[in-house]
């Protein structure tokens, strides 16, 4: 109904072959990694299983923060232009991720083909971090806090026109970026969408401290070094509803510097004032914190390389569904408290 086959759109569209996979027993996510709490995601590729471009991805405001049928056009035409150079021979294939199979993770499997039951795209994200926890292995700043939101570098996109920078600020303007600047190249990685560099910018180690980018600019190439501020992949987690996140049913806002040298508290730690405390603490008897509380410490510890919150602390140390021992200030006065956070369980 949205592409009538007279329309543009809809004579682009008929110059593919559309496929839709809507359960991924079997199906090589290896080939087809993405973030898999994206829910609307596609992949163009040809009969040899090379992926051209992806188009999809989000941002925590909305699942089609950056969507849009005109967008999604220009993408259908991108993907024709590459297959053209594919055909004549100029197009050669980027070697083949290592295979992964949704088989390959136990609990997944348990849950779902083991009984005849769908195998659905976010429960692969999930049982993989899943998975991972129960190895060890987990890494919470990789695979909980995935995509990286490009405003907090400061890029602002013309949506409609794809990568086309409509404004710019912090980080990225320090860096060059101008608006009229069109995004090609992230890490050295060919972009042609925001899927596409979402997903390049997703692999951007979580301890740099900078990020390659390239961009046309009235069609000559400009490379740029991007700084990257200190915690720079940190986005609002709310709508993952991660199993792997602990969940504290609080938010709390840090301390400046003077605030904690006058508690006594370490210049450099986490302490920090709550300011939002969510009604299911109660009724799940995770805490008895109030607004205006000061945490000063989580499990004893009051200083963190990476964490600027109490919130965030417990978050990435703590492990969904236990409980830790918070060190309060309220009215002046210290106190211990109870934590217990807590564990979802995504239409499972």
């Amino acid at each position: 109904m949205l592409s009538p086959t007279d329309s543009s759109r809809g004579k682009l569209l008929s110059q593919y072959v559309t496929v839709r996979i809507i359960r991924m027993d079997g199906v090589d996510i290896g080939l087809f990694d993405r973030d898999w709490q994206n829910p609307i995601y596609f992949f163009i590729l040809n009969a040899d299983e090379q992926i051209y471009l992806r188009y999809g991805g989000r941002d925590e405001t909305a699942v089609d923060s950056h969507l849009t049928l005109e967008s999604l056009e220009l993408a259908l035409k991108e993907g024709l232009k590459l297959h053209e150079e594919w055909k004549a021979g100029r197009l050669p294939a980027p070697p083949r991720p290592k295979p992964d199979f949704p088989e390959n993770y136990p609990a997944l499997v348990e849950r779902t083909s083991a009984h005849g039951a769908c195998v659905e795209c976010h429960l692969i994200g999930d049982f993989k971090a899943l998975q991972h926890e129960e190895e060890g292995t987990l890494d919470k700043l990789r695979e909980m806090y995935r995509s990286p939101d490009i405003r907090t570098i400061g890029i602002h996109l013309d949506i409609p026109k794809g990568l086309l920078v409509e404004s710019v600020e912090g980080p990225a303007a320090a860096a060059g970026m101008e608006p009229g600047d069109t995004i090609t190249h992230v890490e050295g990685k060919r972009v042609y969408t925001f899927g596409d560099m979402q997903y390049e910018y997703d692999k951007v180690d979580r301890a740099a401290t900078e990020t390659h980018w390239s961009v046309d600019r009235n069609g000559k190439p400009v490379d740029l070094t991007i700084e990257l501020p200190p915690r720079f992949w940190l986005t609002n987690l709310v709508h993952r509803h991660w199993t792997i996140e602990p969940r504290p049913y609080f938010r709390t806002k840090e301390l400046t510097p003077e605030e904690k040298t006058a508690l006594g508290l370490p210049a450099d730690g986490f302490a920090s004032r709550v300011t939002y405390v969510d009604g299911v603490a109660d009724l799940l008897g995770s805490h008895e914190l109030k607004v205006g509380d000061i945490i000063a410490g989580v499990n004893g510890v009051q200083k963190d390389p990476i964490a600027n919150t109490a919130e965030l602390y417990v978050r990435l140390h703590t492990k969904s569904g236990e409980a830790s021992k918070l060190d309060v200030i309220r009215d002046g006065q210290h106190m211990e408290m109870k934590l217990t956070t807590g564990r979802m369980g995504f239409r499972k």
